[in-house]
């Protein structure tokens, strides 16, 4: 895996070039969102982030998750897709060691039905 220091320096070059400026989306994506929905509450997510369409998730540690189904990145570095924003939920620490996101023990699956709920928030 290259160094922050490069992978900051590609995301800049790939933004200020257009090369990367395409909007996620969960095109062959399998994953249950109104199950991800309850997830979402039963891991407790919006004790760290604000998430809409969540009663009570208005944390503020994390990056609040509005939108999150339209940006182009993931913690600023992982090109955000259904596929890498469920390994990212999965296990955090292995998709970008060193971030501030812990892992929370969630299976693939759940992961899955989350990143599926989070692309409906657009």
């Amino acid at each position: 895996m290259a160094n922050p220091i490069t992978r900051l320096l590609v995301t800049a070059l790939l933004a200020t070039t257009g090369a990367a400026c395409k909007a996620a989306g969960p095109d062959n994506f399998s994953g249950d969102a109104r199950r991800g929905a309850d997830l979402v509450k039963q891991y407790h997510c919006g004790g760290c982030h604000d998430i809409p369409g969540i009663a009570g998730a208005e944390g503020n540690v994390g990056p609040p998750l509005h939108r999150i189904g339209t940006r182009t990145y993931i913690a600023g570095y992982i090109q955000n897709s259904p596929d890498n924003m469920a390994d990212w939920i999965e296990d955090p620490q292995r998709a970008l060691p060193g971030n501030a996101m812990p892992r929370m023990g969630i299976p693939q699956k759940d992961a899955r039905d989350i990143a599926a709920f989070l692309y409906t928030l657009k």
